[in-house]
């Protein structure tokens, strides 16, 4: 039973609002069953009745009128002597047998004494008939013949009064048959009626407590999720849909306290992710031993342009510079690829090598064209910029170049993301060494002598 319990439980919503309907509708279905098997069984009696045991009571009427009509008829002629008399008792003759046949006809005519009715009948027609030829000189006789065509005639009344009342027992008899009938289609009907009331109950609190229940504890897990919890959240134990809906809310749960933390970590000036997320992208790709060009972006001189000319254009000029990165990765880049944002004039581009040569010199490109016209047009002819030192001393800054220090996994088997950044940061200074907006390479390998590009 548990089993089966648990069974039901994984099923789909869906099945399991359909087994819930078809259930109802199978206990439906026994009460129309029922309703209209009592029904044809209440037609069938009534069907009988009408057929049979009212035209049967209402021929054995017109018998018991016949008789006492020929009766009748009989003492007329005798008394008057007349022919029309005599043919209007052999009328009656004829009609009570017409209504022998009728009785023929009825259905189940093997339960009506008709042979000894029709035996009586002309018994008592052969009594009347030597009555009428009886001269009236020969009264003895024409008695006695008077006296046994009334016995016959009791005879046939008493046969004719017992169809009669048999037919009013067996129509009182089906009557009784009907009420009870209808009486037990009424219990039945009310209490398959219940049943199925109180299945539907059933079935409706069983489906809602397993709708409901796991959507209070998605409404649960939403609200957690929607206040910055994503750990330990509430979760749906069943096989369908909303089985399926918690599992992804906490896979969104997971991926969204990533983005969450990236989101903190970001850089308020270009939103760019951060130190964090940059670490944890290095590390996953480092995990993964795939083919891997870290990119380090540095400004050279930045800080002499921004004591130059404030913070607000140094500004300008990191935030050109970050959309001059992401131009480039989407020209020349591809899935998977990583911008990061150190802070400061530091940026980081993760991506694989072969990747690393077209965006980086794309970048450097559109930098040295881009960066002219953040310098006022006096420092740009003169291809440089003067400041002082703390110490009082003038400084003469020439204008801004990119460098780009690259470190990839092709010669070298990287270990830790630290060992990359030292790697880097090495190139980097290596970088500065040169006049112009340059990209350099590390292609040393494992205890090889140095060849830095």
């Amino acid at each position: 039973m548990k089993e089966t319990i648990q069974k039901l439980m994984r099923l789909s919503i869906g099945k399991k609002l359909l087994l819930g309907f078809l259930s109802y509708g199978v206990i439906t279905f026994l009460i129309a069953l029922f309703a209209l098997s009592s029904l044809d069984q209440v037609n069938k009696i009534n069907h009988n009745i009408t057929q049979r045991d009212i035209p049967l009571m209402e021929i054995c009427e017109k018998m018991a009128e016949n008789l006492l009509a020929q009766e009748l008829y009989t003492g007329r002629s005798i008394i008057l002597q007349s022919p029309e008399v005599t043919s209007l008792f052999w009328k009656r003759n004829e009609e009570f047998k017409n209504l022998i046949l009728q009785l023929k006809n009825l259905p189940q005519p093997e339960r009506l004494p008709v042979e000894s009715l029709t035996a009586l009948h002309e018994e008592y027609s052969w009594f009347l008939q030597e009555g009428f030829k009886a001269s009236p000189s020969s009264i003895p006789k024409a008695k006695q013949l008077e006296v046994q065509a009334k016995e016959k005639q009791e005879a046939l009344l008493q046969l004719v009064k017992k169809i009669s009342w048999s037919a009013k027992r067996d129509q009182m008899e089906k009557n009784q048959k009907i009420a009870e009938i209808g009486h037990w289609a009424f219990r039945v009907t009310a209490g398959l009626s219940v049943v199925g009331i109180l299945l539907g109950i059933l079935v409706t609190m069983i489906i809602t407590r397993n709708i409901s229940g796991p959507i209070h504890q998605l409404k649960l897990s939403t609200r957690e999720i929607s206040e910055g919890r994503f750990d330990d959240l509430p979760t749906v134990q069943s096989g369908d849909e909303l089985g399926d809906l918690s599992k992804a809310f906490k896979e969104m749960a997971g991926r969204l306290k990533k983005l969450e933390e990236m989101y903190l970590d970001a850089n308020p000036l270009t939103r760019l992710p951060g130190g964090v997320a940059i670490e944890e992208v290095l590390k996953a790709r480092l995990a993964e031993d795939a083919p891997l060009a870290f990119c380090l972006f540095d400004l050279r001189h930045f800080k002499g342009f921004n004591d130059r000319y404030g913070y607000a254009r140094g500004n300008e000029v990191i935030l050109a510079t970050a959309e001059i990165i992401r131009e480039a990765v989407r020209e020349h880049g591809g899935e998977g690829d990583f911008i990061g944002h150190i802070g400061g004039d530091d940026f980081v581009l993760i991506t694989r090598p072969g990747r690393h040569e077209r965006i980086g010199k794309a970048v450097i490109e559109a930098f040295d064209r881009k960066i002219q016209t953040f310098y006022d047009p006096e420092d740009r002819q003169k291809g440089y910029i003067q400041g002082t030192t703390r110490k009082g001393q003038v400084v003469s800054f020439p204008i801004m170049t990119l460098s780009i220090a690259v470190v990839t996994n092709q010669q070298r088997k990287l270990k830790s993301h630290i060992q990359v950044g030292e790697i880097a940061a090495e190139m980097k200074n290596f970088a500065k060494t040169f006049s112009q907006s340059v990209c350099v390479v590390d292609k040393r390998r494992d205890n090889a002598p140095q060849d830095r590009t």
